[in-house]
């Protein structure tokens, strides 16, 4: 075998004792512009594109003196590391954007039949055993399955480079090219008979699990994932000054809480809805003490997620061998700049996220009582959950723990009774209440006050909005409109 290699790298396999035969070795023309221009050649295009069956393509590269390429082996300038790094001026950003390897992969790829492309260094190991083992060559179907492999990695470089361009101008691009990468096969989707994977952004650093190690347990499901994700989602918007919980069931949070420890946090949160809370998923934003992992382990929990763990908590959580516990010290909120993406049949819809904070400053007072400062504290609270909850959402709250939620019904004042009528709410002092769009009657408000909740809060909109708060008025509660609705389909 020869090595023919361009300037950097030839260097380094030189230093490394192998022998190597420069780029311009091999095309006549030297590599020039700072290295922009080096394998852009048409006698190396012509040894990696001729078919050797051709008995034309034999002729001509006879006639211009054509020497073939067997194998190129290519690892692309790093453009997502160094986006994701953060940091760099476009200049920089710009180049990193590799013409001519991603030119010769798909050149040695589309000619798969007469030429192997290797993209990854996790491809070396079996591309060389095969070699070893056929005396030099490489079977048709692993030079198939490599060309697979290289058209999906130039299809993906093509993607980040096009997306920070789109970054860049901002707005909806005509075309939208994003790209994923495989993380894990899954057991199943939401129900056995649906097969499912997990795919993640290339060169994401915070994500639902882009960021988390699982230190025990099973493998995580498709459903799993999904709460996780909600689940982190809602403690992020709590923010760190408070030890904080969240339990989510069917993605939706089933309780929610802030304490003066992380111990309380988790049994608030569990109070909120104890029936729920059976088989859900655990956020904490503080580490896992032995008190708090025996509290942990006296229910049954699918995925627990906290930023660290004791060694007496881990021991005492890992008896149980389902668990799946995962450390992670991210915060789950997405990227600045990111969209959700829905897919539709036929198409897909694109929306950027929900990411605005809940700013009391921003609130208006509409009803004749003002809320009590506690109110104020728990009305916040509410809000903050309700834009987690799936529309109609209602959120009913005290003392930074939600006692009630109604999630996902097609009547607000359904979501409202729900809330409400949880058995656990022994007393209504102090409950309030928040609802994730407006009030359109007031029946609604009407039924929340009547079942306890002394504060509400709402985006307010309504063409009745005077009536729904003259029925407020009427009842001797506060009510606050927030300005902005927030919506979760």
């Amino acid at each position: 075998m020869e090595i023919v290699s361009t300037g950097g790298t030839a260097a380094a396999l030189a230093e490394a004792g192998l022998e190597v035969r420069a780029i311009d070795d091999l095309t006549g023309f030297p590599e020039i512009m700072d290295g922009r221009v080096k394998t852009l050649n048409p006698k190396l295009y012509a040894g990696l594109l001729a078919r050797r069956d051709d008995a034309g393509h034999m002729a001509q590269a006879e006639e211009h003196g054509i020497e073939f390429v067997d194998l190129v082996c290519v690892n692309l300038y790093p453009f997502e590391e160094t986006i994701a790094a953060g940091g760099a001026s476009d200049e920089e950003v710009i180049e990193k954007i590799d013409i001519g390897g991603p030119t010769m992969v798909r050149a040695a790829a589309k000619n798969f039949p007469f030429t192997a492309i290797v993209t990854d260094p996790g491809q070396y190991e079996e591309v060389l055993g095969e070699l070893e083992q056929g005396g030099g060559t490489l079977g048709l179907a692993t030079r198939e399955r490599l060309a697979a492999a290289a058209f999906a990695l130039t299809a993906r470089y093509d993607a980040a480079i096009s997306a920070w361009f789109a970054d860049r101008a901002g707005g909806f691009p005509p075309r939208l090219a994003r790209s994923w990468e495989k993380r894990a096969e899954l057991p199943y989707g939401e129900n056995p008979h649906q097969a499912a994977a997990f795919y993640e952004e290339p060169g994401v650093t915070a994500g639902v699990l882009a960021d988390a190690a699982q230190l025990h347990g099973k493998e995580m499901s498709f459903n799993n994932i999904l709460d996780l994700d909600g689940a982190r989602a809602t403690l992020a918007e709590l923010g760190n000054e408070a030890p904080a919980c969240v339990i989510v069931k069917h993605n939706n949070p089933c309780g929610v809480a802030r304490g003066v420890t992380i111990l309380e946090a988790y049994r608030k949160a569990f109070a909120g809805d104890p029936v729920s809370a059976f088989g859900g998923i655990i956020a904490l934003n503080r580490p896992v003490d032995a008190e708090t992992a025996q509290a942990l382990s006296e229910q049954f929990i699918e995925v627990l997620v906290a930023p660290g763990y004791e060694p007496a908590a881990l021991e005492r959580l890992t008896a149980k061998a389902d668990l799946r516990i995962l450390e992670s010290s991210g915060d789950g909120l997405p990227l600045a700049g990111s969209w959700e993406l829905r897919p539709v049949a036929g198409g897909l819809l694109v929306q950027e996220h929900d990411a605005v904070v809940a700013d009391r400053a921003g609130m208006k007072v509409v009803s004749a009582r003002e809320p009590t400062e506690q109110e104020w504290l728990d009305l916040v609270f509410a809000w903050q959950v309700c834009r987690h909850v799936k529309s109609n959402a209602i959120v009913v709250a005290r003392d930074q723990a939600t006692l009630g939620i109604g999630a996902g019904q097609m009547s607000r004042v359904d979501s409202v009774k729900i809330a409400l009528g949880r058995e656990w709410i022994e007393s209504t002092d102090g409950l309030v209440l928040a609802s994730d769009a407006f009030f359109p009657f007031p029946d609604g408000p009407q039924a929340a006050i009547e079942g306890g909740a002394g504060a509400l809060i709402q985006p307010g909109g309504s063409i009745r909005d005077d009536e729904v708060i003259s029925a407020v008025d009427q009842l001797g509660a506060a009510m606050v409109f927030t300005g902005r609705r927030h919506f979760r389909h």
